[in-house]
């Protein structure tokens, strides 16, 4: 058994970020539906602008909101105006094939990869 990239969404822009709420990735329920994660799912989030990494847990934005915000200690490594990477991964018994949701600058969905 191997931990392989199920899913993520790539390219995302951080809406907002917000020490002082309690720890997670909050994802508009519509991006969160695309690419097959689930409400309380360890993500991790790749942040492209300034190469930070960390792991935390999905909660759900506002669906169509576009809104992906960054929360509690996260914050302080992933700012308002970052590009992300939000990645979802499985344990498998053999390779799957990931599925890779690209979105625009408002964080609305694209295409898949």
């Amino acid at each position: 058994m191997r931990w392989m990239l199920r899913s993520k969404i790539h390219q995302a822009t951080v809406t907002r970020a917000d020490v002082n709420y309690l720890g997670s990735i909050s994802i508009d329920e519509d991006l969160i539906e695309k690419a097959g994660l689930w409400r309380g799912e360890k993500v991790l989030v790749a942040d492209n602008t300034n190469g930070s990494r960390l792991e935390t847990y999905v909660i759900a934005a506002p669906r169509g909101s576009g809104t992906i915000g960054m929360n509690g200690a996260a914050a302080l490594l992933i700012k308002k105006g970052d590009e992300i990477i939000v990645m979802g991964f499985e344990l498998a018994d053999k390779p799957i094939k990931a599925m890779n949701v690209l979105v625009d600058k408002q964080n609305k969905f694209v295409c898949y990869l």
